[in-house]
C-alpha cells in the first residue's frame, strides 16, 4: 500500500499533489524549528545548570510575534491552495457534458450533448463476494458499463442524486463530489492519456455502500467518437424494437426465462434468489400478498419504486418487455402459481405520463 496520496493523471490531480507536499513540508518545518527550540531549550535552560528563567510576563512584543508568525506562514499556505481550489472549481467552457446521477447502488451517466444514458452497475461475480469463489484483481472495483470520456477534452460532470448521499470518487482525477438528493454539485477533469481509471462511492450510503464502484474509460478522441455513435445507434434501436414489442405477446415460457434472468441481475440481492427476503430488512415475495393478489400495485413499485425504502424505480433501468418479464416471474416462481402473464404493453399502459 503506498503511503502517500495517488498523484493523478490529470493536471488539476497534480496540482493537488504539489499542493499536498508544499503544506507538508511546510509542516514539516514548523514542526523542526518547534520542537528544535523546545529540546534546545530544555537541555540548556535546564534547572541542574543553575539557568534563572527569563521573566517576560505578558510581553507585547512576544505576543504580536506569536500571532504574526502564524498569519503570515497561513497566508502563504492559503495562497496556493486557493489558486487550486479555484482551479478545481472552474467548469465553464467544457467539451462534454454527462450527468451522473447515484442511486443505491449504482450510477447512471447521460450524455447531455449525446442521445446516450445507461446505468453502471458492479460486475464483480455474487461467488467472489460470498467467498465462494478467488477474489479478481479488481474486486468490488469493477462494472459491466464504464463510463467513457474522450481524452484531451473538458469533461464537465453533474452529480446528483436518486435517493441518498452518495459520493462519486476517482482518485486519478482528484475529483470527489457529493451527489445529493435535489441539488446539483459540478466537478471536471481532462485526460490527457487513455487508460481505464477505478473509483469508487465514497459516502456510507446505505447496505451495499461498498458495492458502488466507479469505472471511467478514457479513450482517444476518434475512439470515443465511434463509440459514442454506436452506443447512439443502439439505444435508438432498443427504443424501436421495444415499440415493436407493444403489439407483440410473449408466451409465458419466455417470459418466465427472461424474468428470472432480470430478477437475478436486478432484485435476487435483496429479496433474495428463493424470493424470502431478509426478515425485517427485505419483504419477501413468495407467498406474499401484493405477488399473488394485487397485480397493479406489483407493476407499481416496480416501475416506481417506494419513497422511504431501498426499492428503486425501475421505469427507466429496464426494458418494457424486461419489467413485464420479472412481474411474471415473480408472479409464479416460488409456488406463487398465480397463472398472471405481463406483457410490455401492459407496463406501458401503467407508466405514468
Amino acid at each position: 500500500m503506498p503511503l502517500n496520496m495517488t498523484q493523478g493523471v490529470t493536471e488539476i490531480s497534480q496540482q493537488v499533489y504539489d499542493l499536498h507536499m508544499k503544506i507538508f513540508y511546510i509542516c514539516c518545518a514548523i514542526g523542526v524549528a518547534v520542537f528544535g527550540v523546545m529540546f534546545w531549550s530544555i537541555i540548556h535552560h535546564r534547572k541542574s545548570k543553575g539557568v534563572a528563567p527569563a521573566q517576560f510576563h505578558e510581553s507585547t512584543k512576544v505576543e504580536l510575534l506569536w500571532t504574526a508568525l502564524p498569519v503570515v506562514i497561513l497566508i502563504l499556505m492559503a495562497i496556493p491552495a486557493t489558486q487550486t481550489l479555484i482551479a478545481m472549481e472552474d467548469t465553464s467552457e467544457a467539451d462534454v457534458t454527462i450527468l451522473i446521477t447515484g442511486s443505491q447502488w449504482k450510477w447512471h451517466y447521460k450524455y447531455m450533448d449525446h442521445k446516450v444514458e445507461y446505468y453502471s452497475l458492479l460486475a464483480t461475480p455474487r461467488k467472489q463476494i460470498d467467498n465462494k469463489l478467488k477474489k479478481g484483481e479488481n474486486y468490488l472495483l469493477e462494472v459491466d458499463r464504464p463510463l467513457v470520456i474522450p481524452t484531451g477534452k473538458k469533461v464537465r460532470f453533474l452529480v446528483t442524486s436518486d435517493d441518498v448521499i452518495h459520493s462519486w470518487w476517482v482518485p486519478a482525477f482528484a475529483v470527489k463530489k457529493d451527489a445529493n438528493p435535489g441539488f446539483i454539485n459540478e466537478a471536471w477533469t481532462k485526460v490527457d492519456h487513455p487508460g481505464v481509471y477505478r473509483g469508487q462511492c465514497a459516502e456510507l450510503c446505505g447496505k451495499d455502500h461498498g458495492f458502488m464502484p466507479v469505472v471511467v474509460i478514457a479513450k482517444d478522441q476518434a475512439d470515443f467518437e465511434q463509440w459514442i455513435a454506436q452506443e447512439a445507434a443502439a439505444q435508438a434501436a432498443a427504443k424501436a424494437e421495444e415499440q415493436k414489442l407493444l403489439s407483440m405477446n410473449m408466451s409465458k415460457e419466455e417470459l418466465m426465462a427472461l424474468g428470472e434472468k432480470t430478477y437475478m441481475g436486478y432484485c435476487a440481492a435483496c429479496h433474495q434468489p428463493n424470493g424470502a427476503g431478509i426478515p425485517g430488512v427485505f419483504p419477501a415475495l413468495k407467498g406474499s400478498k401484493m405477488a399473488l393478489e394485487d397485480l397493479p400495485a406489483h407493476i407499481d413499485i416496480v416501475l416506481n419504486g417506494k419513497t422511504g425504502t431501498a426499492m428503486q424505480a425501475f421505469a427507466k433501468q429496464l426494458t418494457l418487455s424486461e419489467i413485464a418479464a420479472v412481474v411474471t416471474y415473480e408472479r409464479n416462481a416460488w409456488d406463487n402459481n398465480t397463472g398472471d402473464v405481463v406483457q410490455a404493453a401492459d407496463i406501458a399502459k401503467a407508466q405514468k405520463p
